[in-house]
């Protein structure tokens, strides 16, 4: 991916002075504070940019100032964009959300503790209801970790079909469709996309969505080095700049596992849950095409499944309320009062370990895309409730 001045974006708006005061006031604390090392925010509302802003440092050792083109590894950023993917090929009648895995896998027969090997949707697979997981909820020595599971951010190298044979040889960890739980379910999605298009899945992705989107820095290939932020981790006194790997603690007893490196090697397999990386730009004008209806990707029918919970009467188990469904690629407000959110009922949210957060609005009609190179206060600290609150304080 080749920097391009035709890059992706959405248009101008009027500046929302009030807006942009707020928003430079949280972020500012934030660095003053040294939680995170550099942002860029991106918040439209109708289509149009009210606020577009870099902050802080893409590399601190270096004295690098952050631009708004810098490109960051995207971590779970990927998900709704590998997730539309998939609802393309849904439309088009080259999957079936309701048809078996093993469809397309026939190996990935993963079992569960009393030997049985229930059959998995691609359904459960988008929706993080398959009764798999991530090996960072497991104690360093679970099944995951013995298996060499990857979380898709650490083990350059590794390939696809040793990754789906890991997962496949530990256990589930529950019924599939029983629960909801985070999981590396959208890396198999992935795979089921590249074999139901008969292409690999940066390829797939391109054709369904980046490319009729013009998105040029959104993918799974290595951006210019000069162009990628360099992270880093959450530190005591301030953030550290990340080693190769390096652990992060954070939702379970053995951390989440970082190899930054794992851009640059090409024999890594497309992770469809945390592989590509992006910009705020970019991912900004996806999430706006989705919230507008789908444009060139998707149906209108589509693009609003999409944003709606899809699991139910379940609720997700990452927050400390149960307040939120799940939709395809995020998380859906069902309850702002139980959530003690300023978000609107119906928000579409999620983030990425790497540092990120992202909600779409569809009461105020707002997007708004935080990308930091700060894991994890850029995704679950008090960054993300700071400035939250600045873009939703209209009062």
């Amino acid at each position: 991916m080749k920097a391009d001045v035709l890059a992706a974006r959405l248009p101008e708006g009027e500046t929302d002075e009030r807006l942009t005061a707020r928003i430079d006031a949280a972020v500012e604390r934030a660095l003053a504070d040294e939680r995170v090392v550099g942002a860029v925010i991106v918040v439209a509302r109708d289509g149009r940019v009210i606020h577009r802003r870099a902050y802080g440092l893409a590399d601190r050792e270096a004295g690098t100032p952050m631009r708004v083109d810098h490109v960051f590894r995207l971590a779970s950023v990927t998900k709704p964009i590998v997730s539309a993917a998939a609802m393309a090929l849904v439309e088009r009648g080259a999957l079936a959300l309701d048809e078996p895995v093993t469809n397309w896998l026939p190996d990935f027969r993963p079992r569960l503790a009393d030997g049985r090997a229930p059959t998995i949707t691609l359904r459960q697979l988008i929706t993080h209801t398959a009764g798999l997981t991530y090996g960072f909820f497991q104690p360093s020595d679970g099944p995951y970790h013995r298996a060499g599971v990857s979380d898709g951010l650490d083990q350059p190298g590794l390939a696809m079909d040793e990754e789906l044979r890991r997962i496949a040889s530990a256990p589930l960890v529950d019924e599939p469709g029983r629960s909801w739980g985070y999981s590396v379910a959208l890396d198999v999605l992935g795979e089921v996309i590249a074999r139901a298009g008969r292409a690999s899945l940066p390829e797939m992705v391109e054709r369904l969505v980046t490319g009729p989107l013009g998105m040029r820095d959104t993918g799974f290939g290595a951006p210019e080095p000069a162009r990628l932020v360099t992270p880093y981790a959450d530190g005591n006194p301030r953030p550290v700049r990340m080693g190769d790997p390096h652990v992060v603690m954070f939702g379970g007893a053995s951390g989440i596992r970082f190899s930054p490196s794992r851009v640059f090697d090409a024999r890594s397999f497309p992770s469809g849950g945390s592989g590509m990386v992006g910009t705020a730009d970019e991912i900004a004008l996806f999430l706006e095409t989705i919230r507008a209806g789908g444009g060139s990707i998707l149906k209108p029918e589509t693009a609003r499944a999409m944003m709606e919970n899809q699991i139910g009467a379940m609720r997700i188990n990452l927050r400390p309320v149960p307040a939120w469904g799940f939709g395809f690629g995020g998380a859906v407000l069902m309850d702002p009062a139980l959530a003690g959110s300023p978000l609107s009922a119906g928000t579409w949210q999620w983030g990425g370990v790497y540092g990120h957060q992202w909600f779409v609005d569809p009461v105020r009609r707002l997007t708004t895309v935080a990308l930091t190179n700060t894991a994890v206060e850029g995704m679950a600290g008090k960054f993300v409730a700071d400035t939250i609150e600045a873009i939703c304080n209209d009062r």
